[in-house]
This record gives structure tokens, C-alpha cells and sequence, in this order.
């Protein structure tokens, strides 16, 4: 299939992977003469890729060391860097001129822009303060705080002094924010006084209360103001310091690095709770600088002074990921509230205004956009974007047409995959690649992903799990208090002993690029044959009436049934006529073994806080399955709808 997006020559001899590619080639001693020789070469000798992007990346450091991996053949168990010394923040703080860093939007309520000179100084305050609170490196740091450069100030804070960083968005509740952060027993505690959402405010103080109630390792409160600059202060937060107050009591000076190993920890993330206690995963300096650089400067082709903006909250790894953007002395782009208020064109109407360069949006806001019918080519001016980034979920192939024809058709269109697990991507995009329709460009540099079949067999062609079968250096340093790691290798080695198991379904394609077909875990299976709910959600994307739908597999007569639950347009009712069309529509794009044995209406489907589905919830709720925590559901109350359906008692 043709290529729906090339670029130039010239923008190719331009471009930082080029660059980098030239100077492998001397490395290697052969001439890499195009991506797929460059992507083979970083596997086959994997210490010297790593030091080159080390070198070509100006990674700062108070020493590097001679060794560069031990225990190559361990997973989990290797070591990157061993003898290395640096400070994350010192890598995100290289520029101290008056050109913009940040950029903040509050959709319509809040506007603020702060130059480099000005976030080294809050930067340095903020130490200080954090400083006097008694944070010493090791001690956890956590927020629970909206998308504002207070968070990004109060992390590198948190990092110059060794200290761990963790945040929750203000969205989720407090049993789930409870569930998180009394894993990790933070010493210092960042909040905000609300936030704004489609037009409305929400406080956040009350729920605030009763978190910290529920953290007695807490023994400083620090709240940032948001909504309001002298917000009315509960008596049960009277303990806790207005933010702005307490940092205008210290002068700048030159921030101070306090020196850490490579493989420190830097974070502490979450997985999503929808299963159990959410896992804290914990995730090194060292291996976060290096892969989010590589990513960054090699992938993204991101440059000094451009500007670069992705929808995420404090609760995504896409907010850690974007803010290593500093690190490449790039602008960020900070926005908070909703992508659709006031219009559909919100986000799009924020990069033509802060010209935005490289334009991050999920797959789902693509989705929604598309059957919006928002057109941001025809409505806002985006001359400055030469790049959409798309993550969260498989963007589908009706998804890239839409990219091209709606919101810009020069673009390199970069759809991109990994997850909180590694805080990075192992499918990747590459602005020297073409670009071809519902397909992700590249396998990352240095990550050997390989498509394996249940048996642990390499498939050079067919559908199966993405595993990466040598060591990264931003795998996780391991769970927190999981004493002998038993959790982190059953969560990831336990299916393929020694070898990465990512739990995507997915497959290789013959332009060596990646279609991802959803979760292993949620892949359907009817009568044997192994199918990814992507391959019927592509179908639904555009099926006029079907506003959403989630896909389950339920088990039935000794075997596996697919039921297909729609929420259509509010003038719609499910019937036989509707349902027939649905199959015959499934049937005639895919196959027979693709069509759903059940087909009910609901009203609503349960998403995530980061807006996406959750097939695994479904299928528990529907299989009798009594559901925990459900504090990382958006609309926890859609759940009820899939219990006890008298539709899925019968054949």
C-alpha cells in the first residue's frame, strides 16, 4: 500500500536521526544505510548505542563511568550505567535566558507564561522550601494537582534534590488517590485549591482533607492557587501553607543538584486500579533521561525553541513524558480542563495560538473530533504544526484519513505506543519515514520488540504478543515495597521467562511497522480463533448511530461468545433491523468469527480518567465478578448497566 505521507529529501538531511545515523555508521563500521539497519544495529550492540545517544543527546553528568550495562542477559536484573552519577533536573534546567519554557491555558479562565529565567528561580525557591520542609533524597514528593506549571516547578524541586515524584489529577477520588499514595508514604504533599472543567469550576480542598486524613506520613501541605488567589481554607486544611505565600519568603539563587546514581528512582507511577490496588511502579533517573532524549530528539525530531504540546493530565505518564521536553530546551504547552470546551476546536485553536510545532492528542480525541465533524484545517491556522502525535489507544485507519484531510495533510502523522510500564514507547514514530495508513511508522531505537506466538515462537508475520526480548534502560527499577520483586516479575516474565511481555496484541508489518489490535488480555476468542477488539472497534468507528461500544468475550457453553455493547445517538433504539446491520457490516469488512453472538444497547460505557475503555471491567461485571476500587473510572456508575443483562442468559 502506498505511502499516505512522505517526507522530503531535504527535510530528511535535516533531520537529528540522520545526523545520528551518520555517526553509527562510523561506529559500526558499515554504512547504516537506511532506518532498518540503524533499528538493527542498536539491538546488536546495545552498549554502544546507548553511549552514542548518550553523547549525541549531551546527557550532563557528574560522571558517566566506564561501564555502560551489566547482566546483559538478565531480565528483570541488568544494569544501565552502574557507576554513573547525574541529576534529572539539571538535564531540564539548561537554559536560564528569557525565552519562554511554559505556557500555560486554564481553558478560558486562566493565561499564564513563564521564561526560563523565571522557572529557574521558582525552581530554586521551591528547593528551598522543600529544603526546610526536611525532603532529603529518597523521600516521596506527591501531588494531587491539574496540568499547571506549579506541578512542573514543584517535580523538578522534587528531583533536584534526589527526591521521588508522584502525582494523581484532581479528577480522581479519594479512595483511589488514598490507594496510591499510601503505598509510597510522601512526606510532602502539593495540592490545589480546584480546577476548571467545561466551563465550570471544582474544588478540590474538601476531598483534599479527606486524603491527607488518610496519609499520616504527610508532614507538610503546600496549595496552590488556581481558582482563586486567596481561596477559602476548610478548617481541616488549616495545618496546610498557601503555596505562593511560602515560596516568596525565599530568594532565588542557582539551584542546587545533589548527585544520584543512574538507576535512582525518580517516580513513582500507578497502573489503573481496575483490577485491584493500583501497582506502584518505580522508575529510575537515569533511564527516563536517556529514553525520553532518545524519543524526544531522535524520534520526535524535536529542536530548541519549538514548541511542543500534549493533552495529558498529572495522572498520565504523557505528563512525565512531555515535560522531559525541557530537556531539549524546548517550550512547553501546558493546558488544563477540557479538549471540548468551549467547542470541538479548543485544542486545535491553542496551538494555532501558542504555535504549537509538535501537537500530541489521543487517539479517542481524534475519534471524537472526527465524529464531531470538527475541521481544524478549514477553522484554525496550523501552519505551524509539522507534527500529530497520537497515543492512548490504536489510532484507527479511518482515523489517518482524517488527520489528512480535516486537520492538516503535511503533517507527520506519529502514532505512538508503550505505556506507564516503561513510561516510553516501544512503537514509535520517525519524521525521515513515510508514513502508511493505520500502521505505526517504527519499532523504537534500542528496544527489541518482536511479535511471539502463545508457544514464545518469533512471527515474522501474523498477529501475536509484543514482547521486547532484551533489556531497556527505562524498564522499571521494580514495584515499590515488593521485596524480592515477585510482583513485578510475575506482572512481566512470567509468561515468557527472561523476556518482556508488554501484554499487546499485535503485528508486524511488512513496511516494519506495528498495527496494534488492543490488549492481550481482552483478546477474544471464539472457538479458538484469536481475535484483537481493535479489529472490531475499526469497524464501529464511523457506523452511523454508533456513538461508542465496547467489546467483550463471555463465556459460554464451554467455550467463548463476543457480545458487542453499543451506546447509539440519543434518537435510537437497538432493534432486530439495527442489529442485523451491525453483523452484516462486521461480517462483511472482517470475517464471520467477527461478528458478535449478542448485541445490547446501553447508555453509557465506562472510560477510564484517561479516557479509555475497560474491557477487563466489563467482562468481570458481567461474568458475576465483584469489582474493588473503581476510583479510576470517570463514570463508575455506567457499570451497573452490564450487570445481571437478561440479554446474555440465553443463545
Amino acid at each position: 500500500m502506498a505511502a499516505i505521507w512522505t517526507p522530503s529529501d531535504e527535510d530528511v538531511s535535516a533531520l537529528a536521526i540522520t545526523r545520528f545515523r551518520l555517526k553509527a555508521s562510523e561506529l559500526a563500521g558499515r554504512d547504516l544505510a537506511d532506518y532498518e539497519a540503524l533499528y538493527q544495529w542498536s539491538l546488536q550492540d546495545l552498549e554502544s548505542f546507548w553511549s552514542l545517544v548518550w553523547d549525541f543527546c549531551g546527557v550532563l553528568a557528574e560522571t558517566r563511568g566506564e561501564r555502560v550495562l551489566m547482566g546483559a542477559d538478565q531480565m528483570p536484573g541488568a544494569a544501565w550505567f552502574p557507576d554513573a552519577r547525574l541529576n534529572f533536573a539539571q538535564n531540564l534546567l539548561r537554559r536560564n535566558d528569557n525565552d519562554l519554557a511554559l505556557i500555560f491555558r486554564g481553558e478560558d479562565e486562566v493565561e499564564a507564561e513563564i521564561t526560563w529565567c523565571e522557572l529557574q528561580q521558582l525552581v530554586s525557591q521551591t528547593q528551598q522550601l522543600l529544603r526546610d520542609a526536611g525532603v532529603v533524597a529518597g523521600d516521596r514528593v506527591a501531588a494531587y494537582i491539574p496540568n499547571m506549571p506549579e506541578a512542573v516547578v514543584a517535580m523538578l524541586a522534587t528531583a533536584s534534590l534526589g527526591a521521588v515524584w508522584t502525582s494523581c489529577a484532581p479528577e480522581f477520588g479519594v479512595e483511589g488517590t488514598v490507594d496510591r499514595f499510601s503505598q509510597t508514604a510522601p512526606k510532602v504533599l502539593f495540592i490545589a485549591d480546584g480546577y476548571f472543567y467545561n466551563g465550570k469550576s471544582f474544588d478540590s480542598l474538601e476531598k483534599s482533607a479527606q486524603i491527607i486524613e488518610q496519609l499520616p506520613s504527610v508532614e507538610q501541605v503546600f496549595i496552590c492557587t488556581y481558582l482563586q488567589d486567596e481561596p477559602q481554607i476548610p478548617h481541616s486544611l488549616m495545618h496546610a501553607v498557601l503555596y505562593p505565600h511560602a515560596v516568596a519568603q525565599y530568594s532565588a539563587k542557582p539551584v542546587q543538584y545533589t548527585m544520584m546514581p543512574f538507576n535512582s528512582p525518580l517516580y513513582v507511577m500507578y497502573s489503573s486500579g481496575t483490577t485491584g490496588v493500583p501497582k506502584c511502579i518505580v522508575h529510575g533517573a537515569g533511564g527516563v533521561l536517556l529514553q525520553h532524549l532518545k524519543e524526544h530528539v531522535l524520534h520526535i525530531g524535536l529542536k530548541r525553541d519549538e514548541r511542543i504540546f500534549y493533552s495529558t493530565t498529572c495522572g498520565w505518564m504523557m505528563w512525565n513524558w512531555l515535560v522531559s521536553a525541557l530537556a531539549v530546551e524546548a517550550t512547553l504547552v501546558l493546558y488544563d480542563g477540557s479538549p471540548f470546551y468551549p467547542d470541538g476546536n479548543a485544542l486545535f485553536d491553542l496551538a494555532a495560538d501558542t504555535g504549537v510545532n509538535v501537537l500530541g492528542i489521543s487517539a479517542k480525541l481524534i475519534d471524537i473530533a472526527q465524529r464531531q465533524g470538527i475541521k481544524p484545517a478549514r477553522d484554525s491556522d496550523l501552519s505551524s504544526v509539522r507534527m500529530v502525535l497520537s497515543t492512548g489507544s490504536a489510532l484507527s485507519a479511518e482515523s489517518y484519513d482524517y488527520v489528512y484531510t480535516h486537520i492538516k495533510d503535511d503533517v507527520c502523522l506519529g502514532s505512538i505506543a508503550g505505556g506507564t510500564d516503561i513510561l516510553s514507547n516501544f512503537a514509535l514514530t520517525n519524521p525521515a519515514l513515510p508514513v502508511h495508513r493505520g500502521e505505526i511508522q517504527c519499532r523504537g531505537l534500542g528496544m527489541a520488540v518482536e511479535v511471539w506466538s502463545d508457544l514464545g515462537l518469533e512471527l515474522e508475520q501474523g498477529k501475536g504478543e509484543l514482547v521486547c526480548s532484551k533489556p531497556f534502560p527505562s524498564m522499571p527499577l521494580g514495584f515499590w515495597n515488593d521485596d524480592g520483586n515477585g510482583k513485578y516479575h510475575d506482572t512481566y516474565f512470567s509468561q515468557f521467562e527472561g523476556v518482556w511481555a508488554q501484554g499487546d496484541f499485535v503485528e508486524l508489518t511488512a513496511n516494519k511497522g506495528l498495527r496494534y489490535f488492543g490488549r492481550s488480555d481482552s483478546t477474544l476468542n471464539p472457538g479458538g480463533v484469536r481475535i484483537g477488539t481493535a479489529e472490531i472497534y475499526r469497524q464501529l468507528a464511523h457506523f452511523e448511530g454508533i456513538e461508542e461500544s465496547i467489546v467483550i468475550g463471555q463465556d459460554w457453553e464451554n467455550d467463548s461468545r463476543i457480545v458487542l455493547f453499543v451506546k447509539l445517538a440519543e434518537e435510537l433504539k437497538l432493534d432486530e433491523a439495527l442489529s442485523a446491520r451491525i453483523k452484516q457490516h462486521i461480517r462483511a469488512k472482517t470475517t464471520s468469527q467477527h461478528v458478535p453472538a449478542k448485541i445490547v444497547q446501553v447508555s453509557e460505557i465506562p472510560l477510564t480518567t484517561s479516557g479509555k475503555i475497560v474491557e477487563r471491567l466489563v467482562r468481570d461485571v458481567v461474568h458475576g465478578v465483584a469489582i474493588g476500587n473503581t476510583d479510576a473510572i470517570a463514570n463508575p456508575e455506567a457499570l451497573g448497566e452490564f450487570a445481571n443483562r437478561v440479554e446474555l442468559l440465553s443463545a
